[in-house]
């Protein structure tokens, strides 16, 4: 047989792929239409355990692996656009094409993901350990954000963005991602460090500002000013929350959970602490503040009673799975595509913004004399990774129609190089501490 007769055209390979795997997804699910949330949540769990698996065995984050997976079988992967060009299951929000479609259900999902982590983090922080760095994380925070917005808003001028471009994309840039810096503490077991709990609270603090900076920049947008008004109500609020939770919180809720755990029935309890987790991330979103930050004061009030370490082990497992999903739905929202058209643009901002953080941090640490070592980790910890904040404040521009809609996918590309390097730069300066204590010595 002629070695021609063998040879098959690209298109008829694409043909023959896209119909081999639209008929394996009818037979694997053949009542339910695969926008179904089901058949999603079931390629998320199954492709991401192989390939979170393939992450650990070569001992990589298994965070880098999570999004990975997102990458590969989101809507907007150019695997699945070659694969499946015609007739594969499309997203609504995305237009794209690929295994996964309903991604607004995921990011739901993802968003249980954020409060259970920071929620089972906060247990990990009773009342004594965050008041011990209150002052210091507030002002090394608000230093580190503040200098970190306006170097990148006078690149991004420089490189040719406007003015309100500019301004969103600096604001966007300057907060730190609470979900993955805990989630590598989480991994390389250095969560209870001195440096971890400095960092977690400039990342509450973070998280404040960047409340006040949505209204803010959505202020500037529409009616070209800053509400002070706002601003002022949103920092009254915060501090309402946060002091009334150390105060009336921690004298009602740990005797409750105490009085709860007494009934050795460990469903009662699991149910009472998540109810107080939800409930608190409800209160603070009703009063106009981030789910995040409800969720770690809930868990700064569990750390509170003697049951912590019990809750703690029951909610581990829940939030595992909700952070998962939560990372892989983040990778499967950006388009890597379209990664040629500002690549010059997300590799000067993000140098500028890392190269910021870390030096306003620095500082920061060095005006409250903070030891060294304690502030190279932290200062080494905030530095890269970038967001949930980050691409909501982009998002709710674009929503609004104040920026460019090509900040979106630029943002995200960004938040998925700095989640890469987030882990390595906070080994890298694991490795570049020793040598200086050594130097001291």
């Amino acid at each position: 047989m002629q070695y021609s007769s063998l040879q098959i055209e690209s298109g008829e390979i694409q043909e023959s792929l896209s119909q081999t795997v639209s008929s394996l997804i009818e037979q694997i699910t053949p009542e339910l239409p695969h926008s179904s949330f089901v058949t999603d949540l079931a390629f998320i769990m199954i492709i991401g355990a192989v390939i979170t698996l393939a992450f650990f065995k070569i001992k990589q984050p298994l965070i880098i692996g999570y999004l990975f997976a997102g990458m590969i079988i989101g809507p907007l992967s150019p695997l699945w656009a070659w694969i499946l060009p015609d007739g594969g299951p499309s997203s609504e929000l995305t237009g794209g094409v690929g295994i996964l479609s309903d991604i607004f259900t995921l990011n739901l999902f993802a968003e249980i993901g954020v409060i259970l982590l920071l929620f089972v983090i906060g247990i990990e922080f009773p009342y004594a350990k965050i008041k011990s760095i209150g002052r210091v994380a507030i002002g090394v925070g608000t230093l580190g954000l503040l200098s970190t917005l306006g170097a990148v808003f006078y690149i991004a001028t420089a490189l040719g963005l406007n003015f309100m471009d500019s301004l969103f994309i600096a604001a966007a840039l300057s907060i730190s991602s609470t979900a993955i810096i805990v989630k590598i503490f989480e991994e390389m077991g250095t969560i209870k460090r001195e440096s971890s709990i400095l960092v977690l609270g400039i990342l509450i603090v973070e998280d404040v500002i960047a409340v006040i900076l949505i209204s803010s920049l959505q202020s500037i947008a529409l009616v070209g000013s800053v509400s002070i008004e706002s601003v002022l109500v949103i920092v009254l609020v915060a501090a309402g929350l946060i002091g009334g939770t150390f105060t009336v919180g921690t004298k009602l809720i740990p005797p409750l959970i105490d009085r709860v755990a007494a009934s050795e029935h460990r469903e009662i309890l699991l149910l009472s602490v998540l109810g107080v987790c939800f409930g608190y991330a409800l209160l603070a979103n009703i009063v106009g503040l981030s789910v995040a930050i409800g969720a770690f004061l809930a868990g700064v009030l569990v750390a509170e009673s003697k049951s912590a370490e019990v809750a703690k082990i029951l909610s581990s497992p829940i939030k595992d799975m909700f952070v998962a999903i939560f990372f892989i739905s983040v990778g499967a929202l950006m388009d890597i595509s379209q990664l040629g058209n500002y690549i010059y643009i997300a590799i000067a901002l993000i140098a500028v913004a890392i190269g910021m953080k870390f030096g306003g941090n620095m500082i920061g640490n060095f005006l409250f004399r903070q030891k060294r070592v304690k502030s190279l980790r932290s200062a080494f910890a905030l530095a890269a990774p970038r967001g949930e904040f980050s691409i909501v404040i982009v998002k709710a521009g674009v929503d609004i129609g104040a920026v460019s809609s090509f900040l979106f996918p630029l943002i995200g590309v960004i938040s998925i190089v700095t989640a890469f390097l987030s882990p390595f730069l906070v080994k890298a300066g694991d490795k570049i501490i020793p040598s200086l204590q050594e130097k001291d010595e």
